[in-house]
């Protein structure tokens, strides 16, 4: 009976024990469980956010800024070529292989409906409405060009204008030219003074850059490319003498002998080395000239409108948006940094240390804005902005623009007068929008 009593004890026991075990490898398994999904949630997500090369600081803190503020998320800067056709050609070329390389991207204000017909790019409607963005505190201009069938596919991040910058110790206010006939007479008798190379800079390479001059050139004197009904109407005496400046301009002493190979970069560095009384450029160039770094004429700068021609100034509309690529591994991640970039947070360093004019309206009253930048705080500026020539309207826009590119190329070195270059341009154009 002893032995029986203790077999049974020792069973017991030996159960108590097993369960015991079962519950500890449990709990153990448990906590294990927990852990790893613990370092799941708190695993730090890379991006890439791609954009053209950036001479200001704006981009660096932004991504620095980001970057520290959100633990979880580390954006990493990968620089594209700073012309803005090979940007759109290299962008093309991964997206269309489906590549998510790069997780968010910056677009030229022409370019979202071309990918968002292309299905290059995400949707943001959905994220917009879980997060409450309010899209009537952007300009409603920059807004539109990155809405496509009904949808938001980018958000503007800076809205640009064509300026023109001179040097202050070299030109008075009262002196600043109104015309572009004035600028060729001031522009010469000012070269060669102050250290000065040349008398005016402007972007001459034949890529987008061109465009935006031409239009320039062309509004002031009344012509245009396309109308707003789509039609070709760019054989025309306005556009034609607007193109004969331009040309007269390029061709002329004020400007370097190699102004045909001038894009935005080689401008600023042109203005900046003090090798130019007066520039062509967007808003940014105030805080790349007043960047102490780098700047040879620190405090030197003024701004105006452009030289008019015979029916006022005109600037052609520019400006960036940024929008998330459809093939992103991290889409939450890469809208987290989006709305920061493109919210009031991303957009005021961009307006401090880029000197990018915002999107967010309310932005040009803040006082640490407009100390940056005092141009940001002018009326005029701002009027500027909103009532800026926008570049032809065209589904297949990037067409039309490269139509123009070699056109007014053309006419620039003389291989082609303008009246060719226009009849040229116009045969081109309507055989392109029938398509």
């Amino acid at each position: 009976m002893r032995k029986k009593g203790k077999w049974r004890f020792g069973a017991i026991l030996l159960s108590l024990l097993l369960m015991l075990g079962a519950c500890s490898s449990k709990s153990d398994s448990s906590k294990e469980q927990s852990k790893e999904s613990d370092k799941k949630d708190n695993k730090k997500v890379t991006i890439v956010y791609a954009r053209g090369k950036d001479v200001t600081k704006g981009t660096k803190m932004i991504v620095d800024e980001f970057n520290a503020t959100h633990p979880n998320i580390q954006v990493v800067f990968k620089e594209m070529p700073s012309d803005s056709g090979q940007q759109h050609d290299t962008y093309v070329t991964q997206l269309n292989g489906k590549s998510s390389e790069i997780d968010v991207f910056d677009m030229d204000v022409i370019w979202p409906a071309e990918f968002a017909q292309a299905d290059y790019v995400l949707p943001l409607d959905r994220f917009i409405q879980q997060d409450g963005i309010d899209l009537s505190q952007y300009n409603q201009g920059a807004l539109a060009a990155s809405q496509f069938n009904g949808k938001q596919w980018a958000l503007p991040k800076f809205i640009d204008a064509g300026l023109l910058y001179y040097r202050t110790d070299l030109v008075s206010k009262d002196e600043v030219p109104k015309t572009w006939d004035d600028l060729l007479k001031m522009a010469k008798e000012k070269k060669g003074k102050g250290g000065t190379k040349f008398g005016y800079v402007f972007q001459a390479k034949q890529y987008e850059g061109l465009v935006c001059n031409a239009i320039e050139f062309v509004a002031s004197y009344g012509g245009q490319f396309i109308n707003e009904k789509n039609e070709v109407v760019v054989n025309s005496p306005e556009t034609i003498k607007g193109l004969k400046k331009l040309v007269e301009v390029a061709n002329s002493t004020i400007v370097p002998g190699n102004v045909n190979t001038f894009t935005e970069i080689e401008s600023d560095q042109a203005f900046i080395e003090g090798q130019t009384a007066f520039l062509r450029n967007w808003p940014y160039e105030f805080a790349s000239a007043n960047d102490k770094e780098k700047s040879k004429i620190v405090g030197k700068v003024g701004i105006a409108p452009l030289p008019a021609g015979d029916k006022g100034s005109a600037a052609a509309l520019g400006g960036w948006q940024a929008g998330i690529n459809k093939y992103s591994k991290h889409p939450k991640e890469a809208w987290e940094f989006l709305k920061f970039m493109a919210g009031a947070e991303g957009q005021k360093l961009d307006a401090i240390y880029g000197g990018h004019a915002p999107t967010i309206t309310s932005l040009y009253s803040d006082s640490d804005v407009v100390k940056a930048n005092p141009t940001f705080g002018d009326k005029g500026f701002q009027d500027g902005l909103n009532a800026a020539v926008p570049r032809p309207v065209a589904a297949n826009y990037q067409e039309i623009s490269d139509i123009i590119q070699i056109e007014v190329s053309k006419a620039i070195s003389k291989q082609e007068t303008v009246e060719e270059a226009v009849k040229n341009m116009e045969a081109q154009m309507k055989e392109k929008l029938k398509k």
